[in-house]
C-alpha cells in the first residue's frame, strides 16, 4: 500500500517536468507554445505553432524505460467471463482517442543524470500503436518500450529499440508537420540571435 502511494506521488512531478522540457525544446526550434489552462482536451497537453503550422502535442513521461499508454483504455472480452485481456483492443482504443494533428512527445528519464536532458521522441499515435501491437504479440505486455529483447520461435534473441528517426529534431518536427497537414510546410530554421552591429561615424 505504501509503495503504491509513493509511486503515484512521484508520477505527477515527472509529468509536469516532462511537459516543461518539451515546451522548452519546441520553443528552441522557434515555435510559440501554448499550454492548456483547464485541461478540457485530454488528448493533448501543448499546442505548438509557427508561421501557420500547428501541432497538438501529447506529452508522455517515463523513468523506467517504458510508457504505459493504454491505462484507462483497457477492456476485457465480453463474450466469456474470465477471458484474457484484449490488448489489441486497448491499443486501438488508445490510438483512436487522439484528435487530428496530434503527435506524441515521449520523454524518458531512465538513467539520465540531473544535469542532462532526458531522451525525447516524437511519433504519431498510429506509429506508436503499431509498435505496441508487435510488443503485445511478442511479450504479452501492453506498453511501449524504449528497448527490449525477445526470442522468436526457434531463433536467437533479438533486440528492439525505438527508431532513431523518432528522436526529437527539427527534421522530425518537419516530417510530422507535413504528415498531419497534408500540405508542404517550409523548412524551419532556428531563431536567429541578434547580431552586434558596429557603428561607424
Amino acid at each position: 500500500m505504501t509503495q503504491i502511494a509513493v509511486t503515484a506521488g512521484k508520477t505527477w512531478p515527472i509529468r509536469v517536468g516532462a511537459e516543461g522540457i518539451a515546451a522548452a525544446q519546441f520553443a528552441r526550434c522557434g515555435f510559440d507554445v501554448l499550454v492548456q489552462a483547464g485541461r478540457d482536451k485530454p488528448w493533448y497537453d501543448l499546442v505548438v505553432t509557427r508561421a501557420g503550422n500547428l501541432l497538438k502535442v501529447s506529452v508522455k513521461a517515463s523513468e523506467d524505460g517504458q510508457w504505459s499508454l493504454t491505462q484507462g483504455y483497457s477492456r476485457r472480452a465480453s463474450e466469456t467471463p474470465g477471458t484474457k485481456f484484449d490488448r489489441r483492443a486497448a491499443i486501438d482504443r488508445w490510438c483512436d482517442s487522439h484528435g487530428s494533428r496530434t503527435v506524441c512527445c515521449l520523454v524518458q528519464f531512465e538513467a539520465v543524470a540531473i544535469h542532462e536532458l532526458p531522451r525525447i521522441y516524437l511519433a504519431l499515435p498510429h506509429e506508436i500503436a503499431a509498435r505496441m501491437r508487435d510488443t503485445a504479440d511478442r511479450l504479452g505486455i501492453c506498453a511501449l518500450f524504449e528497448q527490449y529483447t525477445w526470442a522468436p520461435e526457434n531463433g536467437s534473441l533479438r533486440s528492439e529499440t525505438l527508431p532513431n528517426s523518432w528522436l526529437f529534431s527539427q527534421t522530425r518536427i518537419e516530417e510530422l508537420l507535413q504528415s498531419t497537414s497534408g500540405a508542404y510546410s517550409y523548412p524551419m530554421k532556428p531563431a536567429l540571435m541578434p547580431r552586434e552591429v558596429a557603428l561607424t561615424a
